[in-house]
């Protein structure tokens, strides 16, 4: 092997004190452009983390196999409001076969399937390959990554039920029905969509939050929407059967396609998806309204608490 020893100095030779060694230290660059222009800050990075919740909830910017889910179900969603409004239309009815707002309870199963199948998408993967730590490098804070994740997730649920709602209010119109009332119910059924939305993105992404296994994720959601639809509708038609009617509306918002059609029932005086006669007025619009900011409120707070210590060592 070669001898990389430097060669003495006359200084050396001679006893005196060696030279101090120099800094070998080079900032080397190797082609990358700088960066002058201006730093867009807290605001913008979470508005592109809601942006890109968003799009992947309907999988843009994904492989085409991660759009297939979530388009079969918004083509099922999509089905009955053309069926209704050809229905309308080729035989001349005076009315839609199902109202605005009955109708997210009837499609309630294929709404639970999309939740289920787009939440644990939203922050499953984050999770499982520990990306907080690199989001957390940037101005923005844990709250921040939970706000525009529920944003995201709620406003991609929303634009689904909105569209199914506006496909049954064009044909309403093509029936040539009745203006004004088909302009109240769309609002309503707009209304209903949106708690509706609000809801249910947050059990899901609650439920998603705490495991990074998708499809752990994707069963949990959709048990408990499936067991908390079961249990609302028994309880429901059990204690309207035999005589307690008022309390078998407040316990069917056990369910929470039944609690959002609660509150359409209550505020609007439409009629109930499941039966439940109307007469709750304007307390059970209150406590149904009340319980459902409590879910949504609950599930964000659970969801703030839980990514205290996501990323943490």
């Amino acid at each position: 092997m070669a001898d990389h020893t430097p060669p003495l100095t006359s200084a050396t030779a001679g006893g005196a004190e060696p030279a101090a060694p120099q800094s070998q230290s080079v900032i080397h660059d190797i082609g990358f452009r700088h960066y002058d222009g201006p730093r867009l800050g807290r605001g913008w990075i979470v508005r592109s983390l809601l942006v890109e919740t968003f799009r992947g909830v309907f999988g843009f910017g994904r492989p085409a196999k991660a759009k297939i889910m979530p388009w079969v179900l918004v083509g099922i969603l999509m089905a009955p409001p053309l069926i209704f409004a050809l229905i309308a239309v080729l035989l001349g009815l005076d009315e839609l076969p199902t109202s605005y707002t009955e109708y997210l309870p009837t499609m309630g199963f294929v709404v639970s399937l999309f939740v289920a199948s787009r939440a644990p998408y939203c922050v499953s993967r984050d999770l499982r390959h520990g990306v907080m730590p690199l989001y957390l490098s940037r101005p923005i804070r844990r709250n921040d990554y939970v706000l525009a994740k529920f944003a995201g997730l709620a406003l991609g649920v929303f634009t689904v039920l909105a569209a199914a709602q506006t496909l049954l209010f064009v044909g309403a119109l093509l029936a040539k029905l009745s203006v004004g009332a088909q302009i109240a119910g769309y609002a309503q059924g707009l209304i209903a969509s949106a708690v509706l939305s609000l809801v249910l993105s947050a059990i899901g992404l609650v439920l998603a939050a705490f495991t990074p296994r998708r499809g752990m994720g994707v069963a949990a959601i959709i048990t408990v929407l499936v067991v908390l639809g079961g249990i609302g509708s028994v309880v429901s038609t059990l204690l309207t059967q035999n005589g307690s009617a008022t309390l078998g509306g407040y316990l069917a918002a056990i369910d929470p396609f039944l609690l959002v059609d609660g509150i359409a029932m209550s505020w609007f005086g439409v009629d109930s998806a499941i039966g439940v006669e109307a007469g709750l007025g304007a307390l059970g619009g209150v406590i149904f309204t009340a319980a459902a900011a409590a879910i949504v409120g609950g599930g964000i707070a659970l969801l703030m608490r839980r990514y205290t210590k996501v990323g943490i060592a």
